[in-house]
């Protein structure tokens, strides 16, 4: 009886809902507007877009760049038992690496606004600190910060921990990776000391330059307070051929400052094969007697063999004293592109040292370089 009340009540309430929802699907269809529906989608669409261009307008410039690289460095030297708490003789093999970013950006497409910063492990007085590479902490810090502009018929830089040769042109196109021998010889004239500095170039066209340039400590600029250095620099450029004069003044105390003068050139055969030397004389003032004077040399060679460059060279170790021991250092290496990011450069070299009862110094080692 009760499932036959249910069947009779079934039909009557199916009866009563499908009125209610014809009528609500009325509603639902009257009272949609494609237009302005439409409409209001296209308002939030701008008002989104508009608050894009806000973003983009006060995030980097489009004209600011970054680069980044990446250097790992494997090797052994033996002979350090003087300079470092290792026995002589020793060759455990060392790992260090080095880490860089560099920021550029130009507010006129004329100027440019330069930021190095790095991390790295590879401290220059370590065994494998001919590699150079960051040596400052694991930490990202900042390595410099240079913003170079025209001012005038000139090319003028200001900047902080960057070096005040840094618009000087050096007349050496030998590529190797040694921190001793990278200098060309050019090793005080050069002035690289880091602190506060500025500087100034002109190019004349027809392939000559010159210009002036300014380091030292952030505080007592140009004063007694302080021990600066001041470098001026005339190059010429040709096709195959360059020439260089660089000289510097190094203050040692607030009473004596060292002088040097540099000489460079290379020359460049049809064959690829580069040949570059370099020659720097100093007066040394307030260390050693007046009349004695600071050599350095160097001679190297350079060119494409197979896919990659193939180098050596030979030059003094540090500034060489008149009428002391003469230190000497020899390298070669190869550097190989394994493609447009990635190079590996082997270096072996080997390092006179001037006191007879410390051995030279041999270092076998390889950097890996990643660039992106």
């Amino acid at each position: 009886m009760k499932l036959f009340k249910s069947l009779l009540v079934a039909p009557a309430t199916l009866g009563l809902l499908a009125p209610m929802s014809a009528t609500a699907n009325e509603v639902t269809i009257n009272d949609f507007n494609a237009a302005e529906e439409i409409a209001v989608t296209n308002s939030r669409v701008d008002g989104l877009e508009a608050r894009l261009n806000n973003f983009e307008a006060g995030s980097f410039s489009e004209t600011t760049t970054a680069s980044f690289s990446t250097d790992f460095a494997i090797g052994s030297v033996d002979g350090l038992g003087a300079t470092t708490a290792l026995p002589d003789g020793n060759q455990t093999l060392q790992a260090v690496y080095g880490f860089q970013i560099d920021l550029n950006t130009s507010f006129t497409g004329e100027d440019s606004l330069d930021i190095a910063i790095d991390a790295g492990n590879g401290s220059s007085a370590g065994p494998l600190g001919e590699f150079d590479l960051n040596g400052g902490s694991d930490a990202l810090t900042v390595d410099g910060v240079s913003y170079t502009f025209p001012l005038g018929g000139l090319t003028a830089i200001v900047g902080d921990n960057t070096d005040g040769s840094a618009l000087f042109t050096t007349a050496c196109v030998y590529g190797g990776p040694s921190n001793t021998l990278d200098d060309c010889g050019n090793v005080n004239a050069g002035i690289t000391n880091g602190g506060a500095m500025a500087g100034a170039s002109y190019d004349f066209g027809n392939g000559f330059t010159a210009a002036l340039g300014y380091a030292g400590p952030e505080t007592g600029i140009m004063t007694k307070g302080s021990l600066d250095a001041y470098g001026a620099n005339v190059a010429y450029s040709a096709d195959s051929y360059g020439l260089s004069l660089t000289y510097g003044v190094l203050e040692t105390t607030a009473t004596d400052d060292s002088t040097y003068t540099a000489l460079n050139g290379y020359y460049s055969f049809d064959n690829g094969l580069n040949v570059s030397a370099g020659y720097e004389i100093g007066d040394i003032g307030g260390a050693v007697d007046a009349e004695d004077e600071s050599i350095n040399y160097f001679v190297g060679v350079n060119g494409e063999v197979g896919a990659g460059e193939l180098g050596a060279a030979l030059g003094t170790s540090g500034g060489q004293i008149e009428g002391q021991t003469e230190e000497l250092m020899y390298e070669v290496y190869y550097s190989y592109p394994v493609n447009d990011g990635m190079t590996i450069t082997p270096l072996i070299y080997v390092k006179e040292q001037a006191a007879s009862t410390t051995p030279d110094q041999t270092g076998v080692m390889v950097k890996t370089s990643f660039s992106f």
